[in-house]
């Protein structure tokens, strides 16, 4: 990396007693004026014109830091250092201030920036903002196409970086976020039954993941991102329809395959105890009649209509 895009800490002196004395050298040139011409010695425009001319273009390296933002100073496109500090100071009135805020903020992928405009007059009659984030459309490893976004929260941490590495950080922060985004989800499948890694059932795995991507191609500009989140996942709509039949599907199976499991244990309990507490003695014609019994009225999905046999034990 460049030298120049090493992050310089600048403390520069205070504003205050700069611009007291400023203001009084402009007084001072306008009374010396007043007098010239009064006195009618030109002689003294010599003096009073470039004391005026210092301190006014000396006015100009008066600068307020507000908190959480800095300033980074250019001297002839030199880079000089960077006041983070919050304060009034005074620096060398040559110098370019570059304002860039350190400020923690947060955008949802699929979203873009509209810039400022202004009028023919120069007044500015919309500020920059960004749009509402859209779904990305992306197919997941098994080649579903699915809608996915993702909230990233970031901040600027080396503002030298983030102004000279990058060409407009606030959109390669936005276009990095994006591809990361879909390179993700094309390395993962939507769900998952085997308990591996899934975009739907590993959440903070994937977020995991998603924050140190974006990580890895925002270091060169200076951003540290501080969390990223899947804000909206689904099936695209051509197939949803097709998905969600599938879920219902393994989730009837599933749940069969429960009642199944449980009926089977009640049944072999009930003939446990049948045959411990010596109850009644079945044969095995019997007892595959009950057993069979057991399982419709414990397995069916409507309540079962029982049948009082008033007779003997085999009629």
């Amino acid at each position: 990396m460049a030298d120049n895009c090493q992050e310089k800490v600048l403390v520069p002196s205070s504003g205050w007693g700069m611009l007291a004395l400023l203001l009084a050298g402009l007084l001072l040139a306008l009374v010396g004026f007043i007098t010239t011409i009064a006195l009618k010695v030109p002689v003294m425009l010599i003096f009073v014109l470039p004391l005026g001319i210092i301190c006014l273009v000396a006015l100009f390296g008066c600068m307020a830091v507000q908190p959480n933002d800095a300033r980074v100073l250019l001297l002839f496109g030199e880079y000089k250092g960077t006041v983070s500090t919050s304060g009034f100071y005074w620096v060398n009135p040559f110098f370019n201030k570059k304002r860039i805020s350190l400020k923690i903020r947060n955008f949802e992928t699929g979203s873009t920036a509209v810039n400022e405009k202004k009028n023919e007059a120069g007044m500015l009659i919309q500020q920059k903002s960004r749009t509402h984030g859209r779904p990305s459309k992306v197919n997941d490893r098994d080649g579903n196409p699915i809608e996915i976004s993702a909230v990233v929260v970031w901040k600027v941490v080396n503002t030298a970086e983030a102004l000279f590495e990058v060409d407009d950080y606030e959109d390669y922060v936005s276009v990095q976020s994006e591809a990361a985004l879909r390179n993700l989800a094309s390395r993962h499948p939507y769900d998952s039954e085997d308990h591996e890694t899934s975009l739907r059932g590993s959440i903070q795995e994937i977020s995991d993941q998603l924050c140190h991507d974006i990580q890895s191609r925002l270091d060169k500009a200076g951003v540290n991102v501080i969390e990223a989140r899947i804000s909206h996942l689904a099936y695209a709509p051509e197939i949803a329809a097709a998905m969600l039949q599938r879920q219902q599907a393994h989730a009837v199976v599933a749940a069969r395959t429960k009642i199944v499991d449980g009926a089977v244990g009640m049944v072999q309990m009930a003939l446990d105890r049948l045959s411990k507490d010596k109850i009644v003695e079945l044969d095995d014609e019997r007892r595959a009649a009950m057993v069979s019994n057991l399982l419709v009225v414990l397995c069916s999905g409507g309540h079962a209509q029982p049948i009082v046999n008033a007779g003997s034990l085999y009629s």
